[in-house]
């Protein structure tokens, strides 16, 4: 084999890649000889925190991820559930965060490529997109550009995709100055008999690279950008961010699916982090075999390209095949007739080995299993954070409140106007969400709603998903283990309220550097507090991804363990939405308000505070109300439902009254102060209007559920009127809430 990397400068070469003293020396022990100088890059590579997990895998196993509707859990490049009569859905969530931060148009533009391949390489044809976002105050210059910049790449990508993108989340905090987070979701829809695995078998096998030119875009990615921390340096790391094409990904899509209908392959795989290193090894290590790859026959997209170059390049939009020889040329004119290249570039081995040559040259050899799945698996220092004691035993309730009909009426628009609750309109106008036609309920609502596609037998199925993405990052900094779970829980109200059965979820779960024990004793507890509630649930995770080191000059961003949860619609049609609907109706809160205004959005508006602590989750309550909600919108008792979040009962019925065009009479009868009355963020509550006649009913309902729940008032007129507390006209609620996010990138 070529010695290309002489042995006494290998250790510190190892070190800069990303690999620690003793994990380049395990590799050392594996190969038996110092590395050549690809062997070194492609194991920094895979035993990159990004691709081994190395810090979290032992956490993950908490989670359960079995269940009645799971075809395929974690392991794959995404989960799949079965949804009814035949259908499954193939789903995951992923983070582009530092490849965001450095340049937030392609970094945004090629996460949502990467999930999406990740759906397609299932058998699924994407149907939508989510995402989840987090950047710093828009006071900021830089953090407009981002936040621009991240908003024009998911659209521009997806727009051009024709993958509609139908909901999302976004919040503004200081804590996401130096790391914004890009967290996207997709979802694809296929018959279950055509689930597919990224393995490769068969000795003799060819192994097709299918798609883009390769060329030096992305090179390190995985190890040297998403797998440390940011400094004075980050922006010298702009090189290994990808930039996409949307137009060759849409071809991808085409010709993968149908050499997957036309039982061409043995198996696909997508080539994300750590590029063809990543995908060739993990699809020979699934299937216990061998692979022996030639980079000269890799289609270049620049001269001169290294053999190392080639094997860890993460150019886009690449998919990697695996078919047996006689049904080569068939494949090749199903990717000829979409305009696509297909070069085979290396065959499928019995000996276990992934073998890279260049030419007649041999550049790497090793056990392709330990590329794979042999990192080095850590178990962290964890340390509860001193912060917490100070956090948790501050009491927000002996701050000085607004009183008065006037002021209370200028809290309750100034959390209208502010950026973590304000119209998002100005964001899903810039996607394409109405592609396919399948959309049911658009970006805006609690969730976003879809219907399943055509059945093959002539008529449309009656069948639905609806899909959410949540978490609140202020109240996992305050208690990671109920902040996750609250997480879990909103996501599920969401779904619940537009009328979805919560079936499983998808995470990406956000932190700063696990090899701090402070960080990791967070990490931990947001696992163990989303696995917990997952169990109570009984709803599995079926995938996710984990990303570490969101951390700037030492400080690390909010704990941020972001729940993207699927629920499935037996009857669409019976789904249901947050805006009041008639004049009359009857408005019912489900739960029960406490003065509970820790890590508040109003406590953080009013005060400049994010402190105290988050406000109790019993999960057997959300679970009854939730339940409760179900039944009533199945049995066509609820007309409208929204569940109550960031900025409490006050913001939920100020926005079920602008969806409307309807106001609201209210009269708040509890026992509480009127700031925690309108502004407390109490969990499990939901807003639900009926009619007059179905009142009693819904009243049974929580009866029979033994729920707490009271009725607020009745919908109709002008304004949104508190008894004695506060009246606002539905012009002065929507002249706050519609223009808020422009005016604010506008810095007015």
């Amino acid at each position: 084999m070529r010695d290309d990397l002489k042995p006494e400068l290998a250790p510190k070469l190892a070190v800069e890649l990303g690999l620690k003293p003793d994990e380049y020396e395990k590799v050392v022990a594996i190969l038996g000889r110092t590395p050549s100088l690809t062997e070194l890059y492609m194991y920094s590579l895979m035993w990159s925190e990004h691709c081994s997990y190395k810090h979290s895998r032992k956490a993950l196993r908490m989670f359960p991820t079995e269940g009645d509707h799971v075809l395929q859990g974690p392991g794959e490049n995404a989960g799949v559930i079965g949804v009814g009569d035949g259908w499954a859905l193939a789903f995951k969530m992923e983070s582009h965060n530092h490849p965001s931060a450095i340049e937030p148009y392609q970094g945004a533009a090629t996460g949502v490529g990467g999930i999406i391949r990740d759906i397609f390489t299932m058998g699924a044809r994407p149907i939508a997109s989510l995402n989840s976002l987090r950047f710093g105050t828009l006071d900021k210059p830089r953090q407009r550009y981002l936040f621009e910049g991240a908003v024009a790449g998911i659209g521009g990508y997806g727009n051009c995709l024709g993958v509609p993108t139908v909901g999302g989340e976004v919040y503004f905090d200081e804590a996401y100055e130096g790391n914004c987070l890009i967290n996207a979701m997709s979802l694809g829809l296929m018959r279950e008999e055509n689930l597919t695995s990224a393995t490769a078998s068969g000795a003799g096998n060819l192994v097709l690279l299918i798609g883009s030119t390769t060329g030096r875009d992305g090179i390190g990615g995985a190890s040297t950008l998403a797998s440390q921390e940011f400094d004075e340096k980050a922006e010298d790391k702009r090189p290994s961010v990808q930039v996409g094409d949307p137009f060759e990904e849409k071809l991808l899509i085409e010709a993968c699916l149908e050499l997957l209908d036309e039982k061409l392959l043995v198996g696909l795989g997508d080539l994300g982090a750590a590029g063809l290193t990543s995908s060739a090894s993990e699809m020979a290590s699934r299937g216990g075999v061998g692979l022996d790859i030639d980079v000269t026959k890799i289609p270049a997209r620049e001269d001169a390209m290294k053999p190392f170059e080639f094997m860890v390049s993460e150019s886009q939009e690449r998919m990697l095949a695996v078919l047996v020889p006689e049904n080569l040329d068939a494949a090749q004119a199903v990717c000829e007739k979409w305009g696509l290249r297909s070069t085979v570039i290396g065959t499928v081995t019995d000996t276990g080995r992934f073998v890279v040559r260049e030419g007649d040259e041999i550049v790497a050899d090793m056990p392709a299993a330990t590329l794979a799945h042999d990192a080095p698996i850590y178990d962290p220092a964890k340390t509860r954070p001193a912060y917490l004691d100070e956090v948790q035993a501050f009491d927000p309730t002996m701050l000085d409140h607004p009183d008065g009909e006037d002021a209370l009426g200028d809290v309750l628009l100034a959390l209208l106007a502010s950026p973590n609750i304000c119209s998002r309109r100005w964001i899903w106008q810039q996607y394409d969400h109405q592609v396919m036609l399948n959309t049911v309920v658009l970006p805006g609502g609690d969730a976003a709603v879809l219907r399943i596609g055509d059945t093959g037998r002539g008529a449309m199925t009656t069948r639905g998903v609806a899909v959410s993405s949540d978490c609140n990052g202020r109240y996992c900094y305050l208690d990671p283990y109920v902040g996750a779970q609250i997480a879990f829980a909103e996501a599920a109200r969401n779904v619940v309220c537009s009328g979805g059965h919560p079936a499983a979820i998808t995470d990406c779960l956000n932190f700063g550097n696990p090899e701090k024990p402070e960080v990791f004793w967070t990490f931990h507890e947001s696992v163990r507090g989303l696995s917990d509630a997952c169990r109570a649930f009984g709803v599995p995770v079926i995938s996710g991804n984990v990303s570490f080191y969101n951390e700037s000059f030492g400080s690390p961003i909010y704990p941020t363990p972001t729940v993207g949860m699927v629920g499935v619609l037996d009857d669409v049609s019976k789904h249901c939405t947050m805006s009041f609907k008639s004049e009359g109706d009857v408005i019912f809160l489900l739960g029960e308000t406490e003065n509970e205004i820790g890590g508040s959005e109003y406590l953080k508006l009013t005060h400049g505070i994010v402190s105290g602590r988050p406000p109790v989750l019993d999960l057997d309550l959300e679970q009854a109300v939730q339940a409760t909600v179900l039944d009533a919108i199945e049995a066509g008792i609820a007309r409208s439902a929204h569940d109550c979040s960031e900025g409490g009962l006050a913001v939920t019925l100020a926005e079920c009254c602008i969806a409307g065009g309807l106001g609201a009479d209210i009269h708040l009868e509890d026992d509480l102060p009127a700031y925690a009355s309108l502004f407390s963020e109490s969990q499990s509550r939901i807003v639900v209007t009926t009619t007059p006649d179905d009142a009693e009913r819904l009243v049974a309902l929580a009866i029979a559920y033994e729920i707490p729940y009271t009725v607020l008032g009745t919908v109709g007129g002008e304004s949104l009127s508190f008894e004695g507390v506060a009246g606002l006209t539905l012009a002065n609620l929507r002249r706050a809430w519609e223009p808020a996010l422009e005016k604010a990138l506008a810095a007015e």
